[in-house]
């Protein structure tokens, strides 16, 4: 058999592309999207004060980390979106693997868990303010509000989906429960938990801008509020990006730390 060759472009259903010519065509898509946001507004087409120039937008950009010390908010942010998504994880992942594994708490927990994904975390924001106040604790909880019940019904779905045969001939070697879940069950399953860990990732990166919107005494999505005061659109839109650029490099580097743990997966 010939080796699968990537040709540069081919217009045909699910047909690869050369990796090289996959990141042109993103780059392209930045360059054209900068490009036609560069002529609606320097061209007049668009006012300056609901749209600013991509000029404009990185001028106040400066300004923000020279005189307004955005640094610090980027920072305080950033440590909100980790310690909720980290204590989502902590909880949601063992119990979206008991589920998963065992029927009985599956049958127990599945209904409260279905009827809590689809509650906004940004409509606990008034609850959490009474229970927690405004400060960490609050944003922290929508957070992890936002991500847990997601977390816990995926990850049960990737463990109940465990190849049956693979059970059944641990049991038929003479393997206990214990082992083959962390034996069978759990290295199978694995690769996909960290992949859906990686995507809820994403959505917390959402949960905090919320959640740092009321409240918030910093933090990005308290830059954006002050900046919605003044009219600022260059501020609002350079914290907008900021935000899709950190969540984009924690993507990467979800994806090569998954790369390196789990790479018998890609084989």
């Amino acid at each position: 058999m010939k080796p699968t060759q990537h040709k540069f472009f081919e217009f045909r259903p699910l047909q690869p592309i050369h990796p090289r010519f996959k990141w042109v065509l993103g780059l392209l898509f930045f360059i054209v999207f900068i490009a036609g946001w560069a002529i609606f507004t320097l061209g007049g087409f668009v006012s300056p004060t609901f749209l600013a120039s991509p000029m404009a937008m990185l001028e106040e950009g400066y300004l923000l980390f020279t005189e307004y010390n955005f640094i610090h908010d980027i920072g305080m942010t950033v440590m909100r979106v980790l310690v909720g998504f980290i204590l989502a994880c902590l909880v949601a992942v063992p119990l979206g693997i008991a589920m998963g594994t065992f029927k009985f708490v599956e049958a127990f927990l599945e209904p409260f868990v279905s009827f809590c994904r689809y509650l906004p975390a940004s409509a606990f924001i008034p609850l959490l303010i009474l229970w927690a106040g405004v400060d960490e604790k609050q944003k922290i909880l929508v957070i992890f509000i936002g991500s847990v019940f997601q977390i816990i019904l995926m990850v049960s779905v990737i463990v109940g989906n465990a190849r049956k045969d693979l059970v059944e001939a641990a049991y038929t070697l003479g393997a206990r429960s214990k082992g083959i879940v962390h034996r069978v069950i759990l290295p199978g399953a694995a690769p996909e938990i960290a992949e859906i860990l990686r995507l809820v990732l994403g959505w917390a990166w959402t949960y905090v801008i919320v959640a740092e919107l009321i409240g918030a005494s910093s933090g990005i999505g308290h830059m954006i509020t002050n900046s919605q005061s003044l009219l600022n659109t260059g501020q609002i839109i350079f914290g907008i990006i900021t935000i899709g650029i950190i969540g984009l490099i924690s993507d990467f580097a979800f994806k090569a730390v998954n790369r390196r743990l789990f790479a018998w997966s890609n084989l």
